[in-house]
């Protein structure tokens, strides 16, 4: 009964750990690797124009639905403005006011984007389009042109990429010279696509947006072409008839009304620039995580004062050390001093590296253990006898570190960062089994606990496990659960095979 409430237990501790990682490391975006920077893009609109005599009103289209992107931040610049952001018929508007305002007038609206593959907004279904009006001898042209597309293509997909290769046919037909005759830029060949798709009675919207690439000090919308095929909207190269969106295209606005308006002004315009940014991929999920509300970011270490992260960036790897103790001592059959002295000894290795610490910490329990054998003629009770050996230990620190200064070894200052105490009772315990044992299991013990220390260490120093763990701390609840489930293993340990060998051959 007993064994089932231990596998319960595990398995209830991995369940909430593995949830809780999964929601930050997928929904949030917290990333796996440290030093990892996303590219940022801020777009951002300067709305210029000349004040009016009475109250001014001035209202912009902004990014609503950004399939392959995700918002980080927005905001406005604009002095003695009121600003709010609402919706239109064509989407998000940010909208400012002002009841009275001089000469010429600039607002700047900015808007930071990053990339999100995950993203895949989708607009609600439109309902079929009413059949445009369309004049003679144009309303001709659209329907026998959209027949004969129609002959020869299967469904919507491909109804409007054919229909888009015959409108860019370099030797056009007659309908469509006729349909392009007013044309004068990449928007109104669009405007016309989409009154030709009406009359085949498919939705479709004229799309703008930006292609984001590095710094654009001018940046010009690009006109793109979206329709619904009954499921969901897609996206066409007017060009070509691809049904595509070029790489890191940023939706600005959809339909025909127009980008800016302004009441109470003229001789308004609205300039683009881009700027590039790379931001660490820690720094977006906890915006994002904020602007979700969720509850996660409140209890994330990135939260805490810099010196409080680094104290825990170090003691949130404790964990990881008393499980490669474990594995050592459980499974692989490794005797060392203590429980927990070879993880305080590697975490002194972070400071003193590894080779040096290995030599220190040799150093010292020698000279440490031959002081205590010379202490043992004495005869002193164990309280007395363990300070005394302390004092020793402290003396011997402030000696090596004096001595490796003298000979211009920095090196040998860090001695300092080794536990006292944990020295001092090794030195003790590693003296009385010596004496009770004999010196080879002391020397076995006292060498155990120093390849311990070194394979906590080595993980421990793992400078990408710390940053997992020190993101997704809720880890540590699997290897609770690892932990405990070690405890319940009584098998053979690998360095008793070999003693036991017979019997494998009986």
């Amino acid at each position: 009964m007993n064994q089932r409430y231990v596998y319960v237990l595990a398995a209830l501790l991995t369940l909430v750990g593995m949830s809780i990682f999964m929601f930050k490391w997928q929904v949030l975006g917290f990333p796996l690797t440290r030093d990892l920077e996303k590219p940022v893009w801020t777009v951002e609109a300067a709305i210029r124009f000349d004040s009016g005599p009475g109250s001014i009103k001035v209202q912009l289209h902004v990014p609503t639905l950004t399939p392959g992107f995700r918002m980080l931040n927005e905001n406005s610049v604009s002095r003695g403005y009121g600003f709010d952001l609402d919706y239109g018929s064509g989407g998000r508007e940010a909208q400012w006011a002002i009841r009275r305002a001089d000469g010429a007038q600039n607002i700047y609206y900015r808007i930071s984007v990053y990339e999100d593959p995950g993203v895949d907004q989708s607009d609600t279904t439109p309902p079929f389009p009413p059949l445009p009006v369309i004049n003679e001898p144009m309303k001709t042209a659209v329907d026998v042109l959209v027949d004969d597309v129609r002959e020869h293509s299967a469904d919507t997909a491909s109804f409007t990429s054919e229909l888009l290769q015959r409108m860019n046919d370099p030797s056009p037909d007659p309908n469509v010279e006729l349909l392009l005759a007013g044309v004068e830029n990449d928007a109104d060949f669009v405007d016309v696509v989409t009154a030709m798709l009406a009359s085949a009675r498919i939705p479709a919207r004229l799309v703008r947006g930006f292609v984001l690439a590095g710094r654009q000090r001018n940046a010009k919308l690009v006109p793109w072409l979206e329709v619904h095929d009954g499921d969901r909207w897609l996206y066409f190269n007017p060009q070509s008839g691809d049904e595509s969106l070029p790489d890191r295209y940023l939706v600005w606005w959809r339909g025909n009304e127009d980008l800016l308006q302004v009441e109470g002004g003229s001789n308004a315009e609205v300039d683009f620039s881009i700027q590039e940014n790379h931001v660490e991929a820690v720094a977006i999920a906890e915006t994002n995580a904020a602007q979700q509300g969720a509850s996660a970011v409140d209890f994330s270490l990135y939260s805490l004062p810099i010196r409080t992260q680094a104290v825990y960036a170090v003691l949130l790897m404790i964990p990881i050390g008393a499980l490669v103790m474990v594995i050592m001592r459980n499974f692989v059959g490794i005797d060392a001093f203590g429980t927990f002295m070879p993880v305080l000894i590697a975490l002194a290795f972070r400071e003193t590296k590894l080779v040096w610490g290995v030599i220190l910490f040799t150093l010292l329990v020698t000279l440490g253990l031959t002081i205590r054998f010379l202490l043992d003629r004495l005869r002193l009770l164990l309280v007395p006898r363990l300070s005394a050996v302390l004092i020793v230990v402290v003396l011997l620190m402030l000696f090596i570190s004096l001595t490796s200064h003298r000979f211009g070894m920095e090196t040998g200052l860090s001695v300092a960062l080794f536990p006292m105490v944990i020295i001092a009772m090794t030195i003790e315990r590693m003296s009385v089994v010596w004496e009770e044992r004999g010196a080879v299991d002391a020397l076995r013990a006292g060498f155990g606990s120093l390849v311990v220390a070194v394979a906590a260490y080595l993980f421990m120093g793992m400078q990408w496990l710390e940053h997992l763990i020190f993101t997704f701390p809720e880890l540590l609840l699997v290897i609770l659960a690892t932990v405990i489930l070690a405890g319940r293993y009584t098998g053979y340990r690998l360095t008793e095979l070999r003693r036991f060998r017979e019997l494998a051959i009986d």
